[in-house]
């Protein structure tokens, strides 16, 4: 049976999600996590791969098990195991073929920006002193969903086959000295939100014009993005599936 199971974690310590030699990563406090509590070896696929020290408030991954679980008693178990930066939210029964990283249809990501220098905030938002033109950076955030291509916002590195994504939203939006951006798309390239960030702050910041923002996108130049967003302020928010991939539980053991 497969199993979609729903956590949170806060990044900071770890190096990533992906499971990688000598570092300590989700991935890896996750698996032996779920295999103390399973009494078996359990492998995880992630609906994406989070860069080191970047979030995720809702991240999804599938494992195998011929185990018939109880959500409930599955969450509570596993929570009293996982260290304080992981949690487990939900666990859902999936048909055999669903896949946490293929079969979703849309991923959200949030980046926080915060204009005033908060002690408590450091690990969870760019601290950025300058004023910023959001009105700018909406301007050119809007582009975005012109273009499908996005080398320009891609790392060389990893095993990428092409650079096309659907966007589906990329705003700005401020409530005092708190700045919030909301980029949704069917997929991500390695690095791409904070790649658009950074080089969305040099919008507001006036070091670049809307119209040479997308000169930027259209050239298909990674050299000519600016400098990635800081990892702390990205969050991975919200990742979505069909609903006939789910399925319901009417007896357990577990």
């Amino acid at each position: 049976m497969r199993y979609f199971l729903e956590i949170a974690y806060d990044g900071t310590r770890f190096h990533g999600w992906q499971v990688q030699p000598n570092a300590l990563t989700v991935q890896e406090v996750l698996e032996d996590s779920l295999s103390k509590m399973l009494r078996e070896p359990i492998s995880t696929t992630g609906s994406g791969r989070t860069d080191t020290g970047v979030h995720a408030s809702q991240q999804f991954v599938h494992f195998d098990t011929e185990q018939l679980l109880d959500p409930q008693h599955v969450v509570f178990r596993l929570n009293r195991i996982l260290p304080n930066d992981i949690a487990a939210l939900n666990l859902y029964l999936v048909t055999d073929e669903a896949h946490a990283r293929y079969d979703a249809f849309a991923r959200t990501y949030h980046y926080h920006i915060t204009l005033r220098k908060d002690p408590f905030k450091r690990y969870h938002a760019w601290y950025h002193s300058r004023p910023l033109d959001i009105a700018k950076m909406n301007e050119a955030a809007a582009i975005l969903l012109k273009y499908e291509d996005f080398t320009t916002f891609s790392k060389v590195k990893g095993d990428t086959k092409h650079y096309r994504c659907e966007m589906y939203e990329a705003t700005w939006k401020q409530e005092g000295e708190e700045l919030l951006f909301t980029i949704s798309a069917n997929r991500f390239l390695r690095g791409m939100v904070r790649l658009v960030v950074g080089t969305l702050v040099d919008v507001g910041r006036g070091k670049l014009s809307v119209q040479e923002f997308e000169k930027i996108i259209a050239s298909q130049d990674r050299s000519r993005s600016s400098a990635a967003a800081p990892s702390e302020g990205l969050f991975l928010a919200k990742v979505e599936y069909p609903e006939n991939i789910f399925q319901k539980i009417t007896q357990t053991k577990i």
